[in-house]
């Protein structure tokens, strides 16, 4: 008797844990999705401060990359003090320096302005023959459905000639990135493979983000790159994935709180 009672007794417990396992798995379900929502949503682009805000030298963020990464695999921007351009791409950033030099961004870093997405590519486009960059655009401009959303673009190939820009990194008291851009290193490359990476913005979100299109390029090897500034493109992949939701995290500083913002305009 004394064994058969014990024996109903465990299988008894052992009835309350799995119900207990069950009850915790299904409120786990339907408590994670809802706090890790911002973190995963798909078609979104996510930016840390305003192109306006960058325009006028606040080259200051508090947005870490280990941050930023919650909210996309794919984006461009800068890091601190302006050191350089920024490129991001399956899932990992890079900086690239005024020597032209492109590497891995630590997760501490910080940034005064990014812009990223989780990329889902639904449209491709192939170019047959070569075009500038100018045709790129008006090109891209007769394929998108409508430019009153954002577009996350991304561009791979072998490019004929490719010109692009990186910028000094910058000391305090901060001048406007216009002046900061005199002294900027520009480069040149040909017959080089690589991948362009950005977006581009409604005319309506000029001063939050950059009016049209807005490219950054690594090569395959990620070992340089930056800003684009010019090039031609010759039987190139081009995927795009649109975007309909916009989040913005603003930077909690001093500078951008007595800031006097403007239309963000880079010249």
């Amino acid at each position: 008797m004394p064994y058969t009672f014990y024996l109903f007794y465990l299988m008894k417990i052992k009835r309350y844990f799995w119900i207990a396992i069950l009850s915790i798995t299904v409120l786990l379900g339907v408590i994670l999705p809802e706090t890790t929502q911002a973190h995963t949503s798909l078609n979104t682009l996510f930016q840390t401060s305003t192109i306006s805000a960058l325009a006028i030298g606040i080259y200051e963020g508090n947005t870490s990359f280990k941050e930023l990464k919650k909210y996309g695999d794919f984006g461009l921007g800068t890091v601190n003090y302006l050191d350089g351009e920024m490129i991001g791409l399956d899932g990992k950033f890079y900086q690239i320096k005024a020597d032209g030099v492109a590497s891995v961004v630590p997760d501490s870093m910080a940034s005064p302005f990014a812009a990223v997405t989780f990329f889902k590519p639904e449209k491709l486009i192939n170019i047959e023959g070569q075009i500038n960059y100018q045709q790129l655009q008006e090109s891209l401009d007769r394929h998108l459905p409508t430019k009153n959303y954002p577009y996350a673009i991304r561009i791979q190939g072998n490019f004929p000639y490719l010109k692009f820009r990186t910028v000094p990194k910058q000391t305090p008291p901060y001048r406007p990135l216009v002046e900061a851009l005199k002294r900027q290193s520009v480069f040149e490359l040909r017959n080089v493979n690589g991948i362009i990476v950005g977006f581009r913005t409604p005319k309506y979100m000029q001063g939050i983000n950059v009016n049209g299109y807005h490219f950054h390029f690594i090569t395959a090897n990620r070992k340089t790159g930056g800003h684009i500034l010019d090039g031609q493109f010759q039987n190139a992949k081009i995927e795009i994935d649109t975007i309909s939701n916009v989040e913005m995290n603003l930077p909690k500083t001093g500078e951008f709180g007595k800031a006097d913002l403007g239309d963000g305009k880079l010249n």
